[in-house]
């Protein structure tokens, strides 16, 4: 094989691993996206936490709860107290309310965000009714709780002290919606912004 020969190999091994190294990383790309998030609270990404640690701080912070409706999805949907004060570490207990105001059974599904977004690392969830399908008979109505506390490391983080009031916001979507799209949690944020 000629000199040129062998380059010409070996420049076209490059470009075709580099290729491949490409489309691998375009797979994972979405994947990793949402470890990061997840692990960071990037984009205002809760975390998740089998049980709070307790009450460890006088420090309060006031939680405010946001209810947003798709507007192809024929419900009512509200918080049912407008907002709580918590200790730093303390587990609380909050509920949210749908009604179904169709002459048909419907299904719905919650996405969610928390802002101000740099608190979403230090903002954990111990139950919510997130992700998970909802099935509304016409009329019914029903609760749906959310358990959360505030992770008392927030008070290390000296970009954070001024943070006296998050709020955690929940949007429904019609079922097959939500799930067919990765680009739900943008869409709430969007009809957030239109209101």
């Amino acid at each position: 094989m000629s000199n040129g020969a062998a380059k010409n190999k070996r420049v076209g091994l490059i470009c075709g691993g580099v290729v491949a190294a490409m489309i691998g990383l375009a797979y994972a790309s979405v994947p990793l996206y949402d470890l990061f998030c997840k692990v960071t609270g990037f984009g205002g990404t809760t975390q998740r936490a089998e049980m709070a640690p307790g009450a460890q701080s006088d420090r309060t912070i006031t939680v405010r709860f946001n209810a947003d409706i798709s507007d192809s999805l024929n419900w009512r949907f509200k918080p049912v107290s407008r907002e709580i004060t918590v200790k730093l570490g303390e587990e609380k207990l909050a509920f949210f309310e749908a009604t179904n105001l169709g002459t048909k059974a419907s299904t719905g599904t919650a996405v969610f965000n928390v802002t101000p977004q740099k608190v979403g690392g230090y903002f954990s969830k111990v139950q919510c009714f997130c992700f998970e399908e909802q099935v509304l008979q016409p009329g019914q109505t029903m609760d749906f709780p959310v358990s959360f506390f505030i992770d008392p490391e927030i008070v290390d983080e000296r970009n954070l002290d001024d943070v006296k009031t998050i709020t955690l916001s929940y949007t429904f979507f019609p079922a097959k919606d939500a799930a067919a799209s990765d680009t739900t949690a943008s869409l709430a944020q969007d009809l957030r912004e239109r209101r």
